[in-house]
């Protein structure tokens, strides 16, 4: 980015109507338009600072708590980058280590975890009809923390991935293709095709293709959902999605073919997951410590994935897409055929093309959580970046 574009990028956020404010950042369908548009135009002046060598600090103490109680690279990494970034310490919250193992509850863990801290990531996207129940507990307790003089200040919860949503992906997906196509206007009209795909594993969660499908529908775009019958959604995600896609201008189909998704698509998504109700089964299997039962339960799940390994991103399925040229998106790590399993999400020709397109894809989400914590502790923002930008802190002083 150009110097000046920092100036520029500060006066569209004065004209954005913003009220997340002490409102944590749980699912992009609560957020207003405005909002999300604000939350965008943040990261880009975030990341424009950083690349001018101009430090975005607001803090120069404080504690980012990270609980994350699924496996995670990339947004692990991109929740402490961004917590860094603003000048906090990320703090892990290992709960094998913490009193929740001998019975603490929620509320008394949020209110102990959250003295100095200003910003709390979740990841809990394990248990179907559980992750986003947690997180809006934790927020609850917060909030009553605050109310009773407890806590000082209210930390902001985000979302890091949830059983429905993952926003901190969505959201850097979407920034990614409003770069990618010059801008976020230029979305509007445009074909994103959200396909399952084979994986030799079963239980991926579904928030990805519903944070996708969940925000795609807000910007105009023709949404193509497509998945073997069977690999439902949640199906109030669905359908707040269609409603979404008419609102917005644009469209939503529901196919059950990988060809007609591909179809004249600019963007293709495919990405395997694991059907609704299989997920439902999985959480009193996991609560229960079944082994047994999540074995079997998996044994069954694989034998019915394989029936569909042709719902695999080849070469032959790229060329149904627009002029052979759609872009391919993943939220990683991709199951790549011949490479990282016998056979995958995607062929690895295809994603050998679009490698680094993927990565640059992901270097958007540090910058998409910091601007998430930043709108959520700062009443005014506009003024917050503007002092930083004229501040002009060098961040490397040597």
């Amino acid at each position: 980015m150009a110097k000046t574009s920092v100036k520029k990028l500060i006066e569209q956020l004065s004209k954005k109507k913003i009220g997340m404010y002490r409102k944590d950042f749980l699912l992009t369908w609560e957020k207003t338009p405005d909002e999300l548009e604000a939350t965008f135009i943040v990261a880009d002046i975030l990341r424009a600072m950083r690349e001018q060598n101009v430090s975005p600090r607001i803090w120069d103490s404080g504690i980012a708590v990270s609980n994350f109680r699924d496996n995670s690279t990339r947004t692990r990494f991109s929740y402490a980058s961004a917590c860094d970034l603003l000048g906090l310490y990320v703090q892990d919250l290992d709960e094998g280590k913490s009193q929740i193992a001998h019975g603490e509850t929620v509320r008394e863990t949020a209110n102990m975890i959250s003295f100095l801290s200003e910003a709390i990531g979740i990841r809990d996207d394990m248990y179907l009809g559980e992750g986003d129940k947690y997180q809006r507990e934790v927020a609850k307790s917060l909030d009553e923390g605050v109310a009773a003089g407890v806590l000082p200040d209210r930390p902001t919860v985000v979302n890091l991935q949830s059983d429905i949503d993952h926003p901190t992906q969505s959201m850097a997906d979407i920034l990614h293709l409003a770069h990618y196509f010059g801008g976020l206007d230029k979305l509007k009209g445009k074909k994103i095709a959200m396909t399952w795909a084979y994986s030799p594993s079963y239980g991926k969660p579904l928030s990805v293709p519903q944070g996708i499908i969940g925000l795609a529908s807000r910007f105009g775009m023709h949404v193509s959902l497509a998945h073997p019958k069977g690999y439902d959604l949640i199906p109030d995600v669905v359908e707040l999605s269609k409603k979404q896609a008419k609102k917005s201008g644009g469209s939503f189909e529901h196919v059950n073919s990988m060809d007609e998704a591909f179809k004249d698509a600019d963007i293709v998504y495919p990405k395997s997951w694991a059907p609704y109700d299989v997920m439902q089964k999985r959480v009193p299997l996991l609560h229960a410590g079944d082994q047994a039962g999540l074995k079997d339960l998996e044994k069954q799940c694989l034998a019915n994935n394989a029936s569909f390994k042709d719902w695999e991103c080849t070469e032959a399925k790229m060329k149904l897409t627009k002029a052979g040229k759609a872009l391919y998106m993943h939220c990683l790590p991709a199951d790549i055929t011949d490479v990282s399993c016998k056979a995958g999400e995607v062929a690895a020709s295809v994603f050998d093309r679009y490698r680094d397109d993927t990565y640059r894809e992901a270097s958007f989400k540090p910058y998409i959580i910091a601007a998430m914590i930043l709108l959520g502790k700062r009443e005014d923002p506009v003024a917050t970046l503007k002092a930083l930008w004229d501040r002009k802190t060098i961040r490397e002083v040597l």
